[in-house]
């Protein structure tokens, strides 16, 4: 299966009503967060060394996830905003989403993330991230020292 990671820059994707719909329906709501932000241009991923990806497998929207500046702590980075289509879980949408966003980090000493549920706590841990419950997020990646 062949992942296309797309950088989101003007507008959202196509598909991202599906996309947010489904999310929704399971009870998540960041995909609503992030479609308000969007539109009201105050998340906008924009900022040095921010960047929202789409994921599309075969033309077809299967996940989104972003990186931003952590408003608790501006030397490190948040990742968020992340959700990947049922179907399409365990395939590594997923996986390709958080490496390609971590690995464009920069030089940000540590990432940070709010796992809101066991299964994502356990992907944000298979990917390096350490349970930390402070600030606002639930697991922390360190990258150097600090």
């Amino acid at each position: 299966m062949t992942v296309a990671l797309i950088p989101v820059v003007d507008a959202l994707p196509v598909g991202f009503d599906a996309l947010r719909a489904e999310a929704s329906a399971e009870g998540h709501r960041n995909i609503d967060r992030l479609a308000i932000d969007w539109a009201s241009g105050k998340v906008r991923f924009d900022a040095c060394g921010e960047a929202l990806l789409a994921a599309l497998v075969a033309g077809e929207l299967t996940g989104i996830g972003g990186i931003t500046i952590d408003p608790n702590d501006r030397s490190a980075l948040r990742m968020r905003r992340f959700y990947v289509r049922a179907a399409h879980r365990r395939t590594g949408v997923g996986r390709r989403l958080a490496e390609a966003l971590i690995s464009g980090a920069g030089r940000a000493r540590c990432l940070v993330v709010n796992a809101g549920t066991e299964q994502a706590a356990r992907f944000w841990e298979a990917l390096g991230f350490a349970p930390d419950d402070r600030y606002g997020h639930t697991h922390i990646l360190r990258r150097g020292p600090g």
